[in-house]
């Protein structure tokens, strides 16, 4: 592949309150934060020192100014991100037990990125985003939206690959999101059709009652017909090219929050600097590893952050 600039996230970014079991549930026991698949991955990828932008909407009030300077402040361009009068961010709040396993509540029904596709200047925003050397997005992009938003992200696809770039998706299941599994599986596919890197979990592809283990899924996303596809197995690793890479070390969990997004961010940041791909997982894992030591979605960096590693 072998570029590193050029790379555009599509889709939600929330606010997070968060909090561990057995923390008060008064008194300042709930921490603010922000998270959401993609722009988790987004900010992995400008840690790494890529060149990222955010494509979508927030509103037009102080918090989401607040979440506009806290992005920059990562590195990314917010050049795409358009703003939205009368709505808000969403919100979700999540629970972590003591084994770092976590539980959400939602309040996303009204955001701004349900609308990133219908606003006057998203048109603009699509054109841009079609020269992007990298598009990323995920099933959750999919499932906010309406459906002739989902359209023009797909064709949004064929134009970024028809202009020389790369399309690479996640296939992030959220059931309370859609209507059916079979509408999500329905999205999912015509989404893989367009992608270059396909990223499913294999639990997410059980969830939705079709793969049977991780070859299954890796088959019916597409691997050997000359899409790259990483199945994610949580602890297990990922399966890759056909084998089992496993995570370098066993670690203690404190928050899995953005496990998954961390390892994408891992991985497409190896893969874009030209490193095979189970060289790439290995990255994934790394930083995933990091990322579950830690509490939030997106933990601060410390002096163990491997982003210079990558």
């Amino acid at each position: 592949m072998g570029r590193t600039a050029g790379i555009t996230v599509v889709g939600e970014a929330m606010l997070e309150l968060s909090r561990a079991s057995g923390e008060g549930v008064s008194g300042g026991g709930w921490n603010l934060r922000y998270g959401g698949d993609v722009i988790n991955t987004a900010i992995h990828l400008a840690r790494c020192g890529d060149q990222v932008r955010f494509a979508s909407a927030i509103g037009a009030d102080p918090m989401s100014a607040d979440l506009r300077a806290a992005w920059e402040a990562e590195g990314i361009d917010t050049s795409l991100l358009l703003a939205v009068e009368g709505r808000l961010p969403g919100l979700y709040a999540i629970e972590t037990d003591a084994q770092g396993e976590r539980s959400f509540h939602y309040w996303r029904g009204e955001a701004a990125a349900r609308r990133m596709f219908d606003l006057p200047e998203s048109a603009a925003m699509v054109e841009r985003a079609a020269g992007s050397d990298l598009l990323y997005f995920s099933l959750i992009t999919l499932a906010i939206l309406s459906g002739e938003a989902r359209e023009k992200l797909l064709a949004l696809c064929g134009a970024v690959r028809a202009n020389g770039g790369r399309v690479a998706f996640d296939g992030n299941y959220r059931a309370r999101l859609w209507p059916d599994a079979a509408t999500a599986r329905h999205w999912r596919d015509r989404a893989v059709a367009l992608s270059d890197i396909g990223l499913p979990t294999l639990a997410d592809e059980v969830e939705m009652g079709e793969a049977d283990d991780a070859l299954d899924a890796a088959r019916r996303w597409g691997a050997g017909d000359g899409r790259e596809v990483v199945v994610k197995l949580g602890a297990e690793g990922c399966l890759v090219d056909g084998a089992i890479v496993a995570p370098p070390a066993r670690l203690s969990v404190v928050d899995s929050s953005g496990a998954g997004d961390a390892f994408n961010g891992g991985y497409l940041h190896a893969r874009l600097a030209g490193r095979p791909p189970r060289q790439a997982a290995l990255s994934g894992h790394r930083l995933a590893g990091w990322n579950i030591g830690r509490r939030g979605a997106i933990p601060a960096r410390d002096a163990d952050a491997p982003y210079a590693d990558l």
